[in-house]
C-alpha cells in the first residue's frame, strides 16, 4: 500500500520550493548573503570592541615616557608588535617617579632578537623591573602565582613555545615560566623577562659572538632604559601630567595612553557605524529583491492557487504556504550564510587583525551564539516580510475570475 501523507502548510511549502529549484536557489542565495553580512559584520564589530577593551585593561599605564622622536615607535610596539629599540638615561626614572601626581613609575628595556638559527623567531624582548612593575606582573598573576626567576622568561600569547616549554634566543634556550593571556595588542608577540635576565641574555649572546649587541650591552651596563611607564594618581589628569613631565624633562616625549585608545575607539566607532549602515541598507535591498521575486512568483502561480482553492484550501492556508516558503528559504540561506561567515572569520582572525591594524580579540562563545541566532532571525524575518503583500494578494483573489483569466 502507498503510504498517505497529509499535505500540511509546511509540507506544501517545501514541495513548492523543490518544484522550482531556480527560484528557490535565488531566495536562498539572497538570504545567505544577508546572513553572511549581518553575522560577519556583527562579529567583526564585537571582536574589535573586545580587543580594545582587553588592550586598555592589560596596558595598565596612563603615560609612556620615551626618548624624544620615538613616540611613534613606542606606539607601534604596543599596537602592532613592531620590532624596535631605543634608550635614554636611567635618571629619567627617578625624575618621573618624583613628579607630583605620579602614583608609580617603572622602567622597561627593549631588545630585538634575530630570526635565524640562533633564535626561534624575531621578536621584541622587553625587560621589566620586578620591584616597581605594575603592568606585566599583575597580568602574569592571572595564570602564574610564583615569581619569575633569573633565566626564565614570560611569553606573549602568540609566541611559539617549544615542546619542552622553552624558547631559543641568541644561542641559548630559556625556560618559559608563564604564557600571558591575550591582550589584542603587539605585546602578544613579545617576550618578557626581568632586568637581571636581560643582562644574562646579553652577556651570553656576546660570548657567542653576537657583536651587534655591543652597543646594547653598554646601554644595559650604564642602566639605560627604553621607556618609563607611569600611573597617574586619582586627582592628576594624565594629559596635564604629561605636559608637566615634558616641560620638566628635556629630550623626552610623553605619550598619553588614553589618547591612543581614544583614537582607536573613534576609528572603531566609525568602522562599526559603517558596518551597521551597510547591513541595514543590504537588509532593505533584500526586502525589495525578495518582494519582487515573490510578487512575480505569485502572479505566475495564480491558477495553481485557484486550483488549490477549488480543492478546499482556505485563503489562510494559501497565505501561510507563501509565507512558509519564504521562511524555509530564509532558514536554509541564513544558516548557510552564518556557516560561511564563520569559516571566513574564525580561522583567519590573526590575518584579519593584522590587516586592520587594530586590536582584535575573539568574543566569548555565548556572545557568538547570540549573534548567530539574531542574524538568523533577521535573515528569516526578511522573507516573510517581503512576501507578506504577495500572500495577502493571493488570499484575496477570487477563484472564478482567476480561472477565467486568459480565456
Amino acid at each position: 500500500m502507498t503510504k498517505k501523507r497529509s499535505l500540511n502548510t509546511g509540507l506544501l511549502s517545501l514541495e513548492n520550493l523543490k518544484a522550482k529549484p531556480v527560484r528557490t536557489a535565488c531566495l536562498v542565495v539572497v538570504a545567505a548573503i544577508l546572513a553572511f553580512t549581518l553575522f560577519g559584520g556583527s562579529i567583526l564589530a564585537l571582536n574589535l570592541r573586545q580587543g580594545l577593551a582587553a588592550m586598555t585593561k592589560r596596558f595598565g599605564a596612563d603615560l609612556m615616557v620615551v626618548p624624544a622622536g620615538t613616540s611613534e615607535k613606542a606606539q607601534s610596539i604596543l599596537l602592532r608588535g613592531a620590532i624596535s629599540y631605543f634608550y635614554f638615561d636611567k635618571a629619567i626614572v627617578d625624575r618621573v617617579a618624583r613628579t607630583e601626581g605620579v602614583a608609580c613609575a617603572s622602567p622597561q628595556f627593549f631588545l630585538t632578537s634575530l630570526a635565524e638559527e640562533c633564535c626561534d623567531a624575531m621578536v621584541q624582548l622587553i625587560a621589566y623591573d620586578p620591584e616597581t612593575d605594575f603592568v606585566i606582573q599583575p597580568w602574569m598573576a592571572e595564570k602564574y602565582n610564583n615569581t619569575v626567576g633569573d633565566g626564565q622568561v614570560v611569553a606573549g600569547s602568540r609566541i611559539a613555545i617549544r615542546p619542552d616549554d622553552t624558547v631559543r634566543l641568541l644561542g641559548h634556550s630559556y625556560p618559559v615560566a608563564a604564557r600571558l593571556s591575550r591582550s589584542a595588542s603587539g605585546l602578544d608577540t613579545s617576550i618578557f623577562m626581568t632586568m637581571n635576565t636581560m643582562r644574562l641574555l646579553i652577556g651570553r649572546a656576546r660570548t657567542e659572538g653576537y657583536d651587534f649587541l655591543t652597543a646594547q650591552e653598554k646601554e644595559m651596563r650604564r642602566g639605560a632604559v627604553s621607556v618609563v611607564l607611569a600611573k597617574a594618581g586619582p586627582s592628576a589628569p594624565p594629559a596635564r601630567l604629561a605636559q608637566t613631565i615634558g616641560r620638566e624633562n628635556a629630550g623626552v616625549d610623553v605619550v598619553v595612553s588614553q589618547s591612543i585608545f581614544s583614537g582607536i575607539s573613534e576609528t572603531l566607532a566609525g568602522l562599526t557605524a559603517y558596518i551597521h549602515l551597510f547591513s541595514l541598507v543590504l537588509w532593505v535591498l533584500a526586502l525589495v529583491v525578495l518582494a519582487a521575486v515573490f510578487s512575480g512568483s505569485v502572479h505566475e502561480r495564480k491558477k495553481e492557487f485557484a486550483v488549490l482553492r477549488i480543492l478546499g484550501a482556505t485563503r489562510g492556508k494559501l497565505a501561510g504556504m507563501v509565507l512558509g516558503e519564504s521562511a524555509i528559504a530564509g532558514i536554509a540561506g541564513g544558516t548557510a550564510g552564518i556557516l560561511l561567515a564563520s569559516m571566513v572569520i574564525f580561522p583567519f582572525s590573526t590575518l584579519i587583525s593584522e590587516g586592520l591594524e587594530l586590536p582584535y580579540l575573539d568574543a566569548p562563545l555565548l556572545h557568538i551564539v547570540l549573534l548567530a541566532l539574531g542574524s538568523l532571525a533577521l535573515s528569516v524575518l526578511a522573507g516573510p516580510l517581503a512576501s507578506l503583500y504577495a500572500a495577502l494578494r493571493i488570499s484575496r483573489a477570487e477563484t472564478y475570475f482567476t480561472m477565467r483569466e486568459g480565456e
